[in-house]
Formats: structure tokens, sequence, C-alpha cells
């Protein structure tokens, strides 16, 4: 800008001294002269532009050039900054080596008898669990890899911004100033200070993670291919399941490894399958603990009912499952939702059936005779012997003897309790065929031990006591389950929470078939997996289940939809149960646990909403359904409702107004339409309503809203009451408002603000009418109070002689004066 101003005065001057000598000169050789002087001048004019044109492009070169390489130095900055927050957080390999340690330590321990000290054959359980163990250090290795790549990628990401910034042509465009020259590489150098330290660390981390890498892979590999032979040993152990593997009991043992080290071996092992899986699945088991205090707080609220109601038999014959509520809550939520556990390590199932143990025990006491009970005592006995037997992975002399002295005793025990007798003090007669099925499997178990088939007869063994056990637990299960619904049944005998609470009347008062045929499915489960060839079964059904199938451009697979109906099933479940507690009036004693009850049940629409949304969305996102997918739903909805799904929507609609705006609440005292009740419950579609003839009135929320509603609660409950009374032209009027002001005075039920009032209105035919206006306290009590002072009007007007004369007519008649005219 000052050069192109030096430009225009420069050429301002230059056309001052050209006038001025045009005008001195007038002769034709000055005029020549003054010619020539012109062309001169523009052509030094034009070479001055140029020049003054070239330099000012160069400056601004020169500053676009200063422009560019402030912002690249800047960036380079950034991209340092970024650098040095990841290196001193994200890059650090300390976790990956001590997890790859880690992973080294668990897959020796986890190879011990099978890859290492194998001994003369492999066993099942040490194959299970050995292959359960490598499939969570695999995944372990193959999550660390991921995040190593994802390490590289960054400082590999990192180094090359650095060497793409510093590599841009503008930053080697110096000025021709030498005082800014020295400036800037001054700059350069101070930036190539820092970068060196940072780039240096670049290249040890990103070296460093190089090598974690390489040792993931190669763990990785490593974990593939014993996981690949193992697969190769459970394929040909489920198909020569009964062939031998071990000389017979009585002959020389083909190795020896010490017993100690086998159970060290064994403990290792099931601890490591219990970490994992239990790592892997907490959800399920803050599920399964919210589930258990969920039963536990149902069943602790009846038993204080039917306390409070003095309905409990002194015997808890029927009732046993309101003795202990906890130990029926532990025992009927893990028997029926151990299920959700797939393919859990076997330290877990002895958990869950110690607690069931545990619990039924609990039951027992003093509820059976002595000698089920020791029988009982003596079944778990076993059972938890040959479960920890179970644990042993490796195959010693030693446990065989145990395992034939475990089979024997089973048998003997169990042919004993089958000739004993005393079936007529068994509770449940279908425990002796349960018995009879172990004593035939535990003597399977002790020959196929004798003669050297120790994985069947290890999983006889187990099975045999298992199966006794569990069948006692399922069938405790069935019976304090029909329990509950009974005594639930003879406390909710009224429909008083229809539409979406739980409906007792509905349920029944005994567990319904398929619910038997679950159990008995899960004891087929229960009972199956111990055995090799198992997966042989479980296998083509878990594939089944878990393939891909395509309609059009739509992938699903079976597991996904039923995990999808699953999961809207239990949000229906929840919202049902919430609903039920929050407006259960037996739950419910004092006035303000009633009011509270009462303001809860009012946002109960609003919660089961919230609860289902939430449920459809989890079960949508659970099943993988995509979102493209629901908006072609919803688009089809929205096509069904202009057709002819108007009245429908109309009614969910103002069920939501009704959620928000409240003109009416659960409990309230309304009249619609002239017909007066109680509303009941407000629902999705429609609400019900109470009348004071005691029937259920289903009116439809779009009608509920569109009629014209009187809301009596709104005002306090209070409802103007009227009485018209006539008393006779001969009664003292002041006497008889007097009467009817004191009795109304007396009437505690009624209200003082406002007072009740009476005044006279009208001379009518056969006596003065006076009306009596009074509010009483609540709605409810209007009735009564009505009746009651009519009662006590009626006998204070007696007392004072004040009649109430009833309506009559003077009739008067002619002198007739013969019996004809009269006939006439």
């Amino acid at each position: 800008m000052k050069k192109f101003t030096i430009f225009c005065i420069l050429c301002t001057v230059g056309m001052i001294v050209f006038c001025s000598k045009s005008f001195g000169q007038t002769s034709d050789s000055t005029r020549k002269d003054t010619a020539v002087a012109k062309d001169n001048f523009v052509t030094k004019m034009q070479r001055f532009a140029q020049i003054s044109a070239k330099k000012s492009a160069e400056e601004f070169n020169a500053d676009k050039a200063v422009m560019a390489q402030g912002r690249i130095l800047e960036e380079v900055k950034k991209v340092m900054q970024k650098a040095k927050s990841y290196l001193k957080t994200a890059a650090d390999t300390t976790g990956a080596k001590t997890e790859l340690a880690q992973i080294e330590k668990d897959y020796n321990a986890a190879v011990d008898g099978v890859m290492i000290n194998k001994g003369t054959a492999q066993t099942f359980r040490n194959l299970t669990a050995t292959a359960k163990i490598l499939s969570e250090l695999l995944n372990k290795s193959l999550a660390r890899k991921a995040k190593l790549d994802i390490q590289q990628q960054s400082m590999t990401g990192f180094r090359y911004q650095l060497d793409s910034l510093t590599s841009l042509p503008e930053l080697f465009k110096f000025p021709t100033d030498s005082a800014e020259l020295y400036k800037y590489l001054q700059q350069l150098k101070v930036v190539a200070i820092e970068i060196s330290p940072i780039d240096s660390a670049l290249k040890i981390s990103s070296k460093s993670v190089q090598l974690l890498l390489n040792q993931v892979n190669v763990r990785a590999f490593t974990l593939q291919a014993t996981l690949d032979e193992i697969s190769h040993y459970q394929a040909e152990m489920g198909t020569n399941m009964f062939n031998r593997e071990f000389a017979n009991i009585w002959e020389e043992a083909g190795s020896y490894r010490p017993f100690r080290e086998i159970l060290e071996q064994g403990k290792t092992k099931g601890l490591l399958t219990l970490v994992f899986y239990v790592q892997n699945n907490i959800g399920k088991l803050i599920v399964l603990v919210l589930l258990i205090l969920a039963s536990f707080t149902y069943l602790r609220s009846l038993k204080k009912i039917y306390i409070e109601n003095n309905m409990i038999s002194g015997d808890y014959e029927g009732q046993l499952v309101l003795r202990y509520p906890l130990a029926s809550a532990v025992l009927i939520v893990i028997s029926i939702f151990q299920f959700i556990f797939f393919s859990p390590p076997f330290i877990l199932n002895i958990i869950f059936w110690v607690l069931c143990c545990l619990s039924l025990t609990i039951m027992f006491r003093r509820f059976i005779v002595k000698y089920w009970m020791n029988v009982w005592l003596s079944m778990v006995a076993l059972f938890l012997m040959a479960a920890l037997d179970n644990l042993v992975l490796q195959a010693s002399r030693t446990e065989r003897w145990i395992m034939l002295f475990l089979a024997i005793s089973g048998v003997i025990a169990g042919i004993y309790v089958l000739t004993k007798g005393r079936r007529e003090e068994l509770r449940e007669k279908l425990i002796l065929i349960a018995i009879s099925l172990m004593v035939a499997i535990e003597f399977s178990s002790a020959i196929c031990n004798i003669f050297g088939r120790y994985n069947l007869a290890k999983a006889l063994l187990i099975s045999g006591y298992l199966n006794v056990v569990v069948a006692i637990l399922f069938l405790w299960t069935i019976r304090l389950i029909n329990e509950g619904l009974f005594l639930a049944f003879n406390i909710y005998t009224k429909q008083e929470l229809k539409l979406f609470y739980l409906n007792f009347a509905k349920v029944g008062k005994t567990a319904p078939l398929y619910f038997y045929v679950l159990l008995i499915t899960g004891w087929i489960i229960l009972f199956g997996r111990n055995f090799a060839g198992f997966d042989y079964i479980a296998g083509p059904l878990r594939e089944f289940f878990n393939a891909d199938r395509t309609i059009g451009s739509y992938t699903f697979s079976i597991n996904g939809l039923l995990l999808f109906f699953v999961i809207m099933s239990i949000a229906v479940v929840i919202s049902k149960i919430v609903s039920f507690f929050a407006s259960d009036r037996h739950l419910t004693h004092t006035k303000e646990e009633k009011n509270i009850a009462q303001g809860i049940g009012s946002w109960l629409l609003l919660v089961r909403i919230t609860i289902l949304s939430i449920g459809l969305f989890l079960a949508v996102a659970a099943a993988g359904i995509p979102l493209d997918r629901i908006t072609i739903v919803l688009g089809a909805l929205g096509v069904g409702i202009g057709f002819g799904l108007q009245a429908l929507v109309n009614n969910l609609v103002s069920g939501l107004i009704i959620a928000f705006e409240k003109p009416v609440n659960v409990g309230d005292v309304v009249e619609v339409d002239g017909q007066g009740g109680t509303v009941k419950s407000i629902g999705f579609r429609s609400s019900v309503v109470s009348t004071y003839d005691g029937a259920d009135v289903i009116m439809p929320n779009g009608d509920l809203l569109n009629s014209h509603l009187t809301n009596w609660s709104l005002g306090g409950n209070r409802r103007r009451s009227t009485l018209l009374i006539g008393v006779s032209y001969d009664s003292d009027l002041e006497q008889a408002k007097k009467i009817l002001s004191d009795i109304l005075a007396a009437e505690h039920r009624l209200t003082t603000n406002p007072a009740p009032i009476v005044q006279y209105e009208q001379f009518n035919d056969s006596s003065i009418d006076v009306r009596i206006f009074f509010w009483a306290k609540s709605m409810r009590d209007s009735p009564a109070v009505k009746s009651d002072l009519i009662m006590a009007i009626n006998a204070a007007f007696k007392l004072n002689k004040i009649s109430i004369p009833f309506p009559q007519h003077d009739v008067h008649l002619p002198n007739l004066t013969t019996k004809t005219d009269i006939g006439q």
C-alpha cells in the first residue's frame, strides 16, 4: 500500500511538470522537444510501474509464505503436544507386558495334564476345562492385539503428520532480509530441537509395541493351535465314549503322578474357569441377585398379610413357601434362572446347587420326618463328594478307588431307601423314581470304573447323584411355586388390578403344564452335559439357532429373534410387577401409606411406558435389527393408522395426555355422563372405573377425555348435598330453624367451612318448604350422613311437636237431597 501511494505521488508530480512546460513554450520546435520529453517520461513511468509491481508481488508472496510458515509451525506444535500426551498415557506398554505374562502363566496352568504331564489318556473334564480357559485366553490375546494395533497406528500417524508438515515447501522460503532470516532460522532451530526427542520416543515406542505385537501374534497362534488339538481330542473321545482308557482297577497303573499335584492342578483350573466366567457374565449374576431380592420382598409381604389376618397355620402345612421367604426365593429363582448361564463352569454349578440344597435343608427342618431328613442329608453329602471329585481333572488310581467307593455307597444307600419303606411319610413320591435311577446309574459307574472306562464312569458317577438332588430341588420348586400361587390367589380374589396388573385369577392356583415341561427339559440338560457325547447333540442345535438367515436384504438368526421376544417379555413382566407392588392395597396400612401409594399409582402409566420403551430399544439392539427396517415398520404403521387405526391411536394418545396432564388419577372419584365411580386403573388404551353398583366399566381413554368428566377428588372429595323438608303452616319457623341448625352443628362428619345452610324456600300447597345445604368431609360419607340427618330431624320434630305434613286436598261437595240424585 505504501509503494502504491508513492507511485501515485510520482505520477502527480510528473503531470505537473509536464503541464508547466507545455504552457510556457509555443513554438513548433519547442512542441517537438516537448513531445520527445513526453515519450521519455511515459517510458520511465511504465518501467517504474513494472518494477513496483514486481516488488509488490514479491513482498506479497513473502508475506504469504510467512503466514503459511506460522500456520505450519503451529500445526507442528499441536501434533507434538498430542504426541507427548499420548506417549505419557496410552502408549504405556507396561499393562500389555503384565497381561502377556499372565496369559503365559495361565496357559502353562491350562495345558498341564493335556499337553504336558499327559498321563496314560486324556479325560473329558480336563479337556473341557482346558478348552474354556484357552478360549478365554485367546479372546484376551486378540483383544490385546487390537489395542496394540491401535497404538501402533496412532504412533505411526503422529510420525507421518510430523514428517509431512516438516517437508512442506513453504517452510523453505527464506526471507530476503538478513534480520528476518536470522529470526526465522532461530525459530526453526527451536522446533527441530523440540521435535527430535518426540520423534525418537515415537520410534522407540513403536518398536516396543511391534515387539509386543509379535509376541501376541505368536501367543494367539499357539492358543489357536492348542484349541484345535483339544477339539480333535474331544471329537475322538465323543466317538469312543465306551472304549477302555485305562487298565482294570486291580492292575498296575500305566503312569504315576502325585495325587496332591493333581488336586492342585484341578483347583487352579477350576478357579480360572470361575473367574473368567464371572468376569464375562457379571450382568447376569446381578440380574439373578435382583430377582432373588424381588422374590424375597414379595414373599415377605405375602407372609405379613397372612400374619395380620391370622391365616398362618402352626405347622406351615401348605404354606412352606412363607416359612423362610429368603430361602424360598433363593431356591425358586436359582432353580429356574440357572439356565440363563450358557455353558457355565462346573464349579459355578456347584455353588448354585449348594445354595439351593442349603435353602431346602433350612425349610425341611421340623417340616419333614427325621427319617427322610436323614435320607436327604445323605444324598446331599454323597452328591457334594461326587461333585468335588468331578473337579479333579486328571485320572489317578487313588481317584478311581474314591470313585468306586462313592458309586457303591450310592447303590447301597439307594437300595436301603427303596427297601426300607416308610413311603407314606414321603411328601413327593416321584423322588423314589429318581432314587431308583440313581441306583442303576451308580452301579453302571462302578462297573465301568472297575474295567477301565474312566470317563464314562466319572460321568455316570456325578450324573447319578445329580439326578436325585436336582430332581428333589425341582419337585420342591414346583411345590413352592404352586403354594405361592395358591396363597396369592386366596388374597387377591378380586379382579381389582385388571388390565395391566397381575391377575391371580387368570394365573390360576397351580403352575401351568409348560412349566413342568421346561423343568424336565432343564433336568435333561443338566444330566446330559456331563457326558462327552452331549456336544454332538447340542452342537447342531446351537448352530441351528445361531446360523444367519436372509430374507431379501435382511439378515437375522433365530437366536436373535428369540432374544428380542425374551427381552420384550421381561420388560412386560417387570412393568406388571412394578405396577402390582405400587398399587397393592394389601401392602398399605396407614392413611399416609395409602396416600403415597395413590400418588405413585397415578404415575404408573408413565413408568410402564418408560420400562417398555427401554425394553424395546434393548431388544432391538440385542437382536441386531437395523434401524432402517424400523422406519419401514413405522411407515407401514402410519399407513395402517391412516386407514383404520384412528380410534386405537386416539385412545393411546389420550392415555399419554392423561398421564402427563393428569385430569384424573388412580383413586379419584369421578362422574362420567351421569355415572359415578372410582378410577381403578389407567392403561395404555383404556381405563377402568369402578361404579358404586360394584361394576367395573372399561372406558376408552378417548371417550374419557371427550366426555363431560366431573372429578370430585380435585375439589378435595367434597360434594354439596341438599335435603328438602316441609313443615306445617302452624309451626314455629324460628324454632324449627334452630332445631335444624343444632342438629347440623352436632354432626361431626360435616365441614364447618363452608358451613351448613338452613333456608326457607317457598309456600307449598301443604307445607312451608325448608332446604338444608351441607358438605360432608368425605364424599363417601355423604349418603350415610344424609340418612342420619333425616332420622335425627324426624325425632327432633316429633319431640318439639313440629309436624311434617303430607300432601292433602279438601274436596267440597254440594248438599244432595235424594239418593237418586246421589246415584246420578
